[in-house]
C-alpha cells in the first residue's frame, strides 16, 4: 500500500507539472521510471546534434526530426500501433545546430510544424486535414510583418489555452521577440502583441528563458541580454512575469510598458557585466514551497572563477546567494553552438524546508547542491538519482565521441504514469560547421516508452 501511495502520489505530480510547466520538464526527483517499449523510428543524422520534437496527442503520435540525407521529416503513428507513416517536407539541413524542429496540434487537430531556422525567412508548415502528416503544407508567412531572419520558433499555451508562436526577429546582437495567436476558426495568425515583447534597439538581443507557466498561475521569463554573436558578451540576467503574455510587470508588480529593453526599470536581477561568466541558457526559473520564483545561473566570482548562484526577491531586491565554491573557470568565446562546461537546471523542492539545484561540472560531475530554502544557503550535496533507465544514456556506438541525445515528449499522455521520449546519438557540437575528416554513419533514432515505476525509498 506504502509504494503504490508513492506511484500515486508521483503520478499526481507529473501530471500536474504536465499542465502548470511546459511538457517537456523533468519530473520530480523521486520518480523513476522503466522501459516498457523501445520502438525504432529511421536513420537520422549523426555528425552533429540538433534538436528533435515529439508530439502526442491523445491516440496519435508524431516524431519530428532530420533523416539521414538531412531532410525535414515527420513520422507519425497510433499508440496502438507500432508502424509509422512518414512523410519528407521540403527543407533540409546544413551544419547548423540552432535549427531544431518543434510541433503544435490546435483545437481541431491541424498540425503546426516550424524549424531549419537560423536568421533566415520564416519556415512553417501546418496539416491541411486533422492528424495527417500527409497533408503538410508550406505557409509562407503568419503575418506578413518581421518574418525575414526568424530564429528559436516556439509554440506553446497561453492564457485561456490560446495557441502562441513567437520567435526572434533579427540575429545574435540584434534581435526582437516576436509573438503570434492563432484564430481557430478562421486558421490564421495575428500578432499577440503589437509590439515586440523585448527590443535590443538594435545594439542587444534577449536571450529568453521561457514564459513558463508556474504553479502560482503566472507565466514567468528569465533573460540574458547579449550584445553580439559572441557568447561572450551576455550580461545582465533580468525577469519578468505576465498573467496573460500581453500585460507584463516586474516581480515586485510594476507595469513594464512594451518593448522591454535593457533600461526598462524594475527587470534587472543582477548587473552581470559582459564577459562576466554568464552565458545564455545559463538563467532558469524554478519555484520554493510558497511558489516563490527563484532565479539560478552561473556567472564569474571575485577570484574570476565560475560559481552557481540562487536569487529571490526578498524585502524590494533580490537576495542574491552563492552557491557554490568551485575552482574552475569556464572561458567560453565565440560564436556558434558549443559544448556546455556547466549546466545548471531550475531548482526544485527537495524535502521539508530544503531545495536542490540539479548541476553538471565538467570537472566536478553531477549531483544537487542541497540548498536551505529559507536563507538559500547550501547545505550539502547529493547524488543525482536515477530518474530514467540507464540504457538510455549508454553510446552504442563504436565511432569516437559520440553522445546520446534525448527529446521529452511535448505533448500531454492520457497517462500519466506513462511517458514517452526520443533517443539518438551524434557527436558533439562544433560551432555549427561541419566535422571535419570521416563522418558517423546515420544511427536509428528510437522511440522509448516508460512507465513510472516505484519512487527510491
Amino acid at each position: 500500500m506504502q509504494k503504490l501511495t508513492k506511484t500515486l502520489l508521483c503520478a499526481a505530480l507529473l501530471f500536474n507539472l504536465g499542465h502548470t510547466l511546459a511538457a517537456d520538464k523533468k519530473p520530480p526527483v523521486n520518480c523513476r521510471y522503466q522501459t516498457e517499449a523501445v520502438l525504432d523510428v529511421a536513420k537520422v543524422i549523426s555528425a552533429f546534434p540538433v534538436g528533435f520534437c515529439l508530439l502526442t496527442e491523445g491516440q496519435h503520435q508524431y516524431a519530428a526530426y532530420f533523416d539521414s540525407d538531412h531532410n525535414m521529416t515527420v513520422a507519425s503513428r497510433m499508440l496502438d500501433s507500432d508502424k509509422w507513416q512518414f512523410q519528407i517536407l521540403p527543407s533540409k539541413i546544413g551544419w547548423d545546430g540552432h535549427n531544431y524542429v518543434t510541433m503544435a496540434v490546435d483545437d481541431n487537430g491541424y498540425l503546426h510544424l516550424a524549424g531549419n531556422m537560423h536568421c533566415v525567412p520564416l519556415i512553417y508548415f501546418r496539416s491541411s486535414k486533422p492528424h495527417d502528416i500527409t497533408t503538410f503544407e508550406r505557409v509562407k508567412s503568419m503575418t506578413g510583418e518581421n518574418e525575414g531572419r526568424c530564429t528559436y520558433p516556439q509554440f506553446m499555451r497561453g492564457a485561456g489555452n490560446s495557441l502562441i508562436f513567437h520567435y526572434r526577429d533579427g540575429s545574435s546582437g540584434k534581435g526582437n521577440e516576436i509573438y503570434n495567436v492563432y484564430n481557430h476558426q478562421f486558421r490564421h495568425w495575428k500578432r499577440l502583441l503589437d509590439k515586440p515583447l523585448t527590443d535590443g534597439r538594435g545594439k542587444m538581443n534577449a536571450y529568453m528563458t521561457g514564459p513558463t507557466l508556474g504553479p502560482d498561475g503566472w507565466f514567468h521569463l528569465g533573460w540574458v541580454w547579449r550584445n553580439t554573436f559572441e557568447c561572450e558578451t551576455n550580461h545582465d540576467p533580468s525577469y519578468a512575469r505576465s498573467r496573460d503574455l500581453i500585460h507584463w510587470e516586474t516581480i515586485n508588480g510594476k507595469p513594464l510598458p512594451l518593448p522591454i529593453t535593457i533600461d526598462s526599470q524594475g527587470t534587472l536581477i543582477d548587473p552581470v557585466p559582459e564577459k562576466g561568466g554568464i552565458i545564455n541558457g545559463a538563467l532558469k526559473i524554478g519555484f520554493d514551497s510558497s511558489n516563490t520564483a527563484i532565479a539560478t545561473y552561473h556567472k564569474f566570482d571575485t577570484n574570476g572563477n565560475t560559481q552557481a548562484y540562487a536569487a529571490r526577491f526578498k524585502n524590494g531586491q533580490w537576495d542574491i546567494q552563492q552557491l557554490t565554491n568551485w575552482d574552475y573557470r569556464w572561458e567560453f568565446a565565440g560564436g556558434g553552438s558549443i559544448n556546455f562546461d556547466i549546466r545548471l537546471s531550475a531548482i526544485e523542492q527537495h524535502g521539508p524546508g530544503q531545495l536542490a539545484l540539479p548541476y553538471s561540472h565538467s570537472k566536478y560531475g553531477s549531483g544537487l547542491l542541497i540548498i536551505d530554502e529559507l536563507t538559500l544557503q547550501p547545505i550539502g550535496k547529493e547524488k543525482r538519482p536515477r530518474v530514467y533507465p540507464s540504457e538510455i544514456g549508454k553510446v552504442t556506438s563504436d565511432f569516437p565521441k559520440m553522445q546520446t541525445r534525448t527529446c521529452f515528449d511535448k505533448g500531454i499522455t492520457e497517462d500519466p504514469t506513462t511517458r514517452y521520449m526520443l533517443r539518438w546519438e551524434s557527436l558533439p557540437r562544433n560551432r555549427d560547421r561541419k566535422p571535419a575528416g570521416a563522418l558517423p554513419e546515420p544511427v536509428m533514432l528510437k522511440l522509448y516508452k516508460l512507465v513510472l515505476d516505484t519512487p527510491p525509498e
